[in-house]
C-alpha cells in the first residue's frame, strides 16, 4: 500500500496539461446525448461496476484514452470483459462516446477526470484484472520528468487495484521514457515482468496500432512495449 505521503504526492502530480481545444457540435452533442449511458461522475468513493455495468466481469482499465481508438476496437472485440476508460480531454471523450452509441456498446464507461484521483477514490482493491498505460505524454524535458505518470507510487497504488496476477500493459514511442518505465517497473516489489526481468514485449495483438502509432513510426519513432504481472 500507499502511505499518506506518497498518496499527498501522487494527488499533487499532473501527468497532463488540460488543453481542451475545441470541441466539434457532435462531441459537444455526445455529452449531451450519451453521457448517461456511458458517462461516470465522479464521485470520491467507491464505485459498484457490477451494479454499473450489469453484470460481473473481469474489468480492463486504460488510463488516458486520447481519441478511444485503441479502447473502442478492445472493447468490441473482447465483450467478455468490462473496460473503463480515464481520460481528461473533453474531445476524445466525446468522439469516443460517439463512436460506443453507434455500435450499441453496453462494456464500456468512461472517467473525464484524473487518473490518480480515479484510482485512489473510485476503483476498490483487487477490482482490475488489467490496466493500460499506452503512448503517455512523455514530458520531454529533463525539469518535467516528474510529471510522467509512470512513477514508483502511482505502480503501487495501481497494484493495489489490481486482482490476482493483474496485467499491467505499457507501450510508448519515446525511447528515453521507455527506459525511465522499465527502471520503475524493475525496481518495484509489486510487479514481475512477463517475459524475463529487464525485457520488452513484441507488441501483443490486443494492442491495434492507431493512426497516432502509424504517423509515428512513419518519422522513425520506435515502440516499446512492456508486460507485468501483479507479483
Amino acid at each position: 500500500m500507499t502511505d499518506d505521503h506518497d498518496n499527498a504526492h501522487l494527488r499533487r502530480i499532473r501527468s497532463f496539461v488540460l488543453r481542451e481545444g475545441r470541441m466539434t457540435p457532435a462531441q459537444q452533442r455526445a455529452f449531451e446525448t450519451h453521457w448517461a449511458r456511458f458517462g461516470m461522475d465522479y464521485t470520491g468513493k467507491p464505485q459498484d461496476f457490477d451494479a454499473h455495468f450489469g453484470r460481473r466481469a473481469p474489468r480492463v482499465v486504460e488510463i488516458g484514452f486520447g481519441n478511444g481508438e485503441a479502447l473502442a476496437w478492445a472493447s468490441e472485440h473482447d465483450a467478455a470483459r468490462d473496460y473503463l476508460g480515464i481520460e481528461v480531454h473533453g474531445p476524445g471523450v466525446g468522439r469516443l462516446m460517439n463512436a460506443l452509441a453507434a455500435r450499441n456498446a453496453s462494456n464500456v464507461r468512461l472517467y473525464k477526470h484524473d487518473a490518480v484521483e480515479v484510482l485512489e477514490n473510485e476503483i476498490a482493491p483487487g477490482t482490475l484484472a488489467e490496466a493500460r498505460i499506452w503512448f503517455p505524454d512523455p514530458w520531454h524535458k529533463k525539469r518535467h520528468n516528474k510529471r510522467r505518470i509512470v512513477q514508483p507510487p502511482f505502480v503501487a497504488l495501481l497494484a493495489t487495484r489490481m486482482a490476482a496476477g493483474g496485467l499491467l500493459h505499457l507501450a510508448t514511442d519515446w525511447e528515453p521514457y521507455a527506459q525511465h518505465m522499465l527502471e520503475v517497473m524493475e525496481a518495484s516489489p509489486d510487479w514481475r515482468n512477463e517475459l524475463a526481468p529487464g525485457q520488452f514485449s513484441e507488441k501483443p495483438d490486443w494492442r491495434i496500432e492507431t493512426h497516432f502509432e502509424r504517423r509515428g513510426l512513419k518519422l522513425g519513432h520506435g515502440v516499446w512495449d512492456l508486460l507485468y504481472r501483479k507479483a
